[in-house]
């Protein structure tokens, strides 16, 4: 089948590539020439497991081809796969400039039937806009006889797994339309998705806007268990409980599950946060408030500060003079996405106090130093108190303490001893729980964790 993706972000790369896999053949479109010449230059724009070795394989084979060209991008294609960026507004609402410029892109160029498929997360809806956009533009042309259909096909991917997510999925959701545009568009998504389905059936199929909303909800359920455990994580540094039995006594309920059930320094990223803000933007403007997705949000903007609010308890409020080693910047292992990253909150507050960071990341560090320079634009010179290492034990050279914000597999299992000799003190801050807080105190480490009192 001939399949055009619309936008080279993670979304798009990662369903382009998997599709090209599978046999498809795949035309990405990106605006962005540079993007464009290093995916043509043999590289990849993101960090994601498997990814490359996926994309060389497919462009060898001639499956996955990668440009500029609108125009040839609609052409190829019976299936349009919108998968641009739709970043938060202002207000908090989905922004969906680029969305629907790919719509009218589309509907500029198309001269038979297509598929048009949301990809990107999209607000209840927004399938309505996407039709409306086509078909102004075939009126425009003089061809409103041409013939479409939109559906809402959600993703649902894990950033550092998301090869595996998109390969061997436990659900593909499928809205269409009721018309006969929809069905034959059902067809055609049937049968592109048909290789998931051998084993057992993983399709469920849906109303447009009941597959738009299904993206969001389970989004903002999986923000929502993060957020009751960091609420319940700081509960129990208060009384004395350790949030680890607490998650293995009520994850061990069939009901309830240990999925997203950890309590750390608050979730990040490009998902949670906008979806979350977007979801409760819909309802207001619906008339009707998400009370319990408000909460989740003032909940994981505190929790960003939790480490250092356990800092200043220890140090004061001011940290002139002190230097602190931060293992891990992306916002999860396995990524290098700095999106809404608990580390940048960290950093920025400790440098603002007049601290030194020494960091290090296995993956993140380049996009790193770009998300801090933005974030620091007013006070540039703070980054000269940033010092970037390669090695976790580097990093922890002369400073006071260690940071612990994303947990890395290669931080599960150091030299503790090698540790303490590197630090000033041994002290240790663990936004991730990553170490039993019994075994560091008999290693000798000063050691606090989230709800682990």
């Amino acid at each position: 089948m001939k399949i055009t993706i619309i936008g080279t972000g993670y979304v798009g790369l990662v369903t382009g590539a998997c599709l090209a896999e599978l046999g498809n053949h795949v035309f990405c479109l990106d605006v962005d020439q540079g993007k464009i010449d290093i995916l043509n230059g043999g590289g990849v724009p993101i960090h994601e497991a498997g990814l490359q070795e996926i994309i060389e394989r497919n462009v060898n084979a001639g499956r996955l081809t990668f440009s500029t060209d609108v125009a040839a991008s609609v052409a190829h294609g019976a299936v349009q796969f919108i998968a641009v960026g739709t970043p938060p507004d202002e207000d908090g609402s989905a922004d969906l400039q680029y969305v629907l410029a790919a719509a009218h892109n589309i509907g500029r160029y198309m001269t038979g039937f297509k598929v048009v498929v949301d990809k990107s997360t999209v607000p209840v809806g927004t399938g309505d806009r996407v039709a409306e956009a086509i078909t102004g533009e075939l009126a425009a042309r003089g061809t409103s006889g041409t013939e479409f259909s939109v559906v809402s096909n959600p993703e649902f991917l894990k950033e550092g797994a998301a090869v595996e997510d998109f390969m061997r999925p436990d659900r593909v959701v499928l809205g269409v339309a009721p018309d006969a545009a929809g069905q034959k568009a059902l067809a055609v998504m049937r049968q592109l998705y048909a290789p998931f389905n051998r084993n057992h059936e993983r399709t469920h199929v849906m109303d447009v806007r009941s597959a738009e909303l299904t993206k969001y909800a389970a989004n903002a359920m999986l923000a929502t268990r993060i957020s009751f455990m960091n609420d319940l994580a700081n509960l129990a540094d208060k009384v004395g409980a350790d949030i680890e039995l607490v998650r293995q006594g009520i994850g061990s309920d069939p009901r309830i599950g240990y999925s997203f059930l950890y309590a750390g320094t608050g979730y990040g990223g490009s998902c949670f946060p906008k979806d979350v803000q977007a979801l409760v933007n819909t309802a207001a403007q619906n008339g009707q408030r998400m009370r319990v997705l408000e909460a989740v949000e003032a909940v994981n903007n505190t929790q960003k500060r939790v480490l250092i609010d356990k800092l200043v308890a220890r140090y004061g409020e001011q940290l002139s003079g002190r230097t602190f080693a931060l293992w891990g910047l992306a916002f999860k292992p396995n990524t290098d996405d700095m999106r809404a990253a608990p580390s940048r909150v960290i950093i920025g507050e400790l440098l603002q106090r007049g601290a030194r960071v020494r960091v290090t990341d296995p993956v993140a560090m380049a996009e790193a130093r770009r998300s801090l320079a933005l974030d620091l634009a007013s006070a540039p010179g703070l980054l000269d108190s940033i010092s970037w290492h390669e090695q976790p034990m580097d990093a922890l050279q002369g400073a006071d303490a260690l940071i612990i914000a994303t947990e890395w597999k290669a931080y599960r299992s150091p030299d503790f001893a090698a540790m303490k000799h590197a630090l000033k003190e041994a002290v240790i801050f663990d936004g991730r729980n990553l170490y039993e807080p019994s075994a560091m105190r008999d290693a000798g480490f000063d050691y606090t964790g989230i709800g682990r009192a």
